[in-house]
């Protein structure tokens, strides 16, 4: 790997601030003494900040000093990283814990502000590239779509990038490894509640009632079908059903039961190929037993869809900087969902998986929980040797996207 020494002498001290919004994990929207550490911190590395984006973003500017070319503007890259936690009870008990009960940062968002940070502060001080930097530092990815507030907020109007770029640590990929999709790298993620309104009775009578549960046990096994016989089979997607909530006493027959999940997919027409054959399926099961059913269908994040261009010239960066054999290209896209989608659909640019290690997490300090190194699991840590690996990927591609070429 090419590393960069400065960013290396440096990795004690990103390392720290890494473990210090670790042990003071903040949820959505809530992000208020993160902010305040970015932005401060940005602006003691004599950085151009602005505040209060979308809520509680922070964008960092950096000018290169650097002419362009002759006959070309000058270009402005964006870099994003998320900075808000999760509502989770930490397992872990190493000195960097979280200090707030129910919040922790079990997806390495921490992790994330922190290898910006180290490249933030090499690119400030070399300044080797012609245009200008973006460093997006964004709320509420974790189900508050962040991303979507700071454009409603006017990030790409007030800071024109001609691409954005964003990384997420990934467990189970070795350190060193990072794995780029050229097309869709995570899924939507919609979510379906549906009621189903029954009549009640005892339960030694059915035959006076409308069993609610019988027949949300026939929508549900219905709604299978729209996955395996409804869709083209070359399309991908995954109806979970998670929840199903009906009765309180073994001897009655409720009025109403309901059926809770989610609907992931790659492309929204499948998503709207899905809703419409829950709708269906919901209401014609239902008032075949004489029953009603109510569906509700929330969108919420679209797909994280890489445009390729800028996919394979990030691939090609990290070639550079890991190593071709360390590059994991068109890497098969997860079901997991992200906002970053947002940034993807108003501006080009794509989304990198760093390996953070395998899940057996050795990387962690001593007094880690019992439970694997995986997103969103309670003995969960960001692996801070990743820290001047993205760090010194995130200088590589500025220099590389913002050559006076």
């Amino acid at each position: 790997m090419r590393l960069l020494d400065d960013i290396l002498a440096a990795k004690p001290q990103i390392q720290a601030i890494r473990r210090d919004i670790h042990a003071h994990p903040e949820l959505r929207f809530a992000e208020h003494r993160t902010s305040e550490l970015v932005a401060t911190t940005l602006s003691d590395w004599g950085i151009e900040v602005h505040r209060g984006i979308g809520g509680t973003g922070v964008v960092g500017i950096i000018r290169g000093a650097q002419p362009a070319a002759a006959g070309q503007a000058a270009r402005m890259i964006g870099l994003r990283a998320d900075m808000d936690a999760l509502p989770m009870q930490e397992l872990n008990e190493f000195a960097h814990r979280s200090t707030h009960a129910g919040r922790m940062h079990a997806c390495g968002h921490d992790g994330h502000t922190a290898m910006l940070l180290g490249a933030a502060r090499h690119l400030a001080r070399s300044r080797a590239f012609a245009g200008t930097v973006a460093l997006i530092f964004q709320p509420a990815e974790e189900g508050g779509a962040g991303a979507r507030r700071m454009i409603e907020d006017g990030l790409f109007e007030r800071f024109d990038c001609n691409a954005v770029f964003a990384i997420h640590n990934w467990p189970g990929l070795a350190v060193g490894q990072m794995g780029i999709a050229y097309g869709p790298a995570m899924a939507s993620t919609s979510e379906f509640e549906i009621i189903v309104e029954g009549r009640g009775a005892h339960a030694a009578m059915p035959h006076l009632g409308v069993d609610p549960v019988f027949v949300a046990v026939q929508i549900v096994q219905g709604l299978q079908g729209l996955v395996t016989r409804v869709k083209r089979p070359i399309d991908s997607a995954v109806l979970s059903v998670t929840m199903i909530h009906a009765g309180e006493a073994t001897n009655v027959i409720p009025d109403q039961a309901r059926i809770s999940g989610t609907v992931r997919t790659f492309d929204e027409r499948v998503t709207a190929l899905i809703e419409e054959g829950m709708r269906r399926i919901a209401t014609g099961t239902a008032q075949a037993h004489q029953a009603g059913a109510l569906v509700q269908f929330e969108r919420g994040y679209p797909p994280t869809v890489n445009h390729p261009v800028e996919a394979q010239f990030a691939a090609a960066v990290a070639d550079e900087v890991l190593g071709a054999d360390k590059v994991i290209r068109d890497i098969d896209p997860t079901m997991g969902g992200e906002d970053f989608a947002f940034m993807l659909q108003a501006r080009p640019g794509a989304y990198l998986f760093l390996g953070n290690g395998e899940a057996t997490g050795t990387h962690r300090s001593p007094g880690h929980g019992a439970g694997p190194c995986t997103l969103h699991n309670a003995s969960y840590d960001f692996n801070d040797e990743l820290i001047p690996i993205g760090a010194s990927y995130w200088v590589r591609l500025v220099e590389r996207y913002l050559e006076a070429v």
